[in-house]
């Protein structure tokens, strides 16, 4: 199985890497075997534009599986910071325009997007495949442009989506692409802040990194498991 292991950043995935590199083989294609598992590690760069470019060259190659890892901010306080989730519903949710009276209106609502043609279900791209393992909360993501930094921006965007969980600058458009090369995608997310008024010291990264990490050890050691017994179907710890 061949695995790429996306991350916007290297320092979100730098744990995996040393584990990899320390428990693994170097792979003809330049990323590590272990026993059936071929992962090749790939740095995408921040937000939606160099994630899709990047991610779709990267595709153009044949893949099994895409795991889309990185931190995220939680709208959720009933999430604990540093703990990882599962990221299987999307979308971006500041494409649109902004209103003379500063309401948003989304491209689906101006029917610049029809909301439902492929890989859009009513303006969101689902990634929950039945047939990959996870042991993770699943939670509903929104992709942004520009991360949310006042009070007043905070509400209005709940008030247009009420079931938003978690905000990323990269996870729809990770999905996406994903969703456009037909390859199964993960996307797994550590909860680093709360999406709150900007405050930068009460963020949780180092403690996010290493929770987001230990759970990508522990999928990797899992799917390897998973190919020498086929018969398993579900991650545990």
């Amino acid at each position: 199985m061949k695995i790429l292991l996306a991350a916007a950043t290297p320092f979100e995935i730098a744990p995996t890497l040393e584990f990899l590199v320390q428990k693994s083989e170097q792979s003809k294609e330049g990323g590590y075997q272990i026993d059936k598992l071929n992962i090749i590690p790939f740095v995408h760069g921040v937000g939606s534009v160099l994630t899709s470019a990047h991610l779709s060259r990267a595709l153009a190659n044949k893949f099994q599986m895409v795991i889309q890892a990185g931190v995220a901010g939680s709208y959720d306080k009933n999430i604990k910071l540093g703990e990882v989730v599962q990221v299987v519903q999307d979308s971006f949710i500041d494409l649109g325009v902004e209103e003379k009276n500063g309401d948003f209106t989304s491209v689906f609502e101006m029917n610049l997007i029809e909301e439902n043609v492929f890989p859009f279900q009513e303006g969101w791209i689902k990634t929950e495949h039945g047939e990959l393992p996870t042991f993770l909360p699943k939670v509903i993501g929104g992709t942004v442009n520009k991360v949310h930094g006042t009070q007043e921006s905070i509400d209005k965007t709940l008030e247009k989506y009420p079931e938003l969980e978690v905000e990323s600058m990269e996870g729809a458009a990770a999905a996406y692409v994903a969703k456009l090369f037909s390859v199964p995608f993960i996307q797994v997310r550590a909860i680093s802040n709360y999406v709150e008024p900007r405050n930068r010291d009460a963020w949780e990264i180092e403690l996010a990194i290493k929770n987001l990490n230990e759970t990508l050890i522990n999928m990797i050691e899992t799917l390897s498991e998973i190919k020498k017994e086929p018969k398993r179907n579900s991650f545990s710890r």
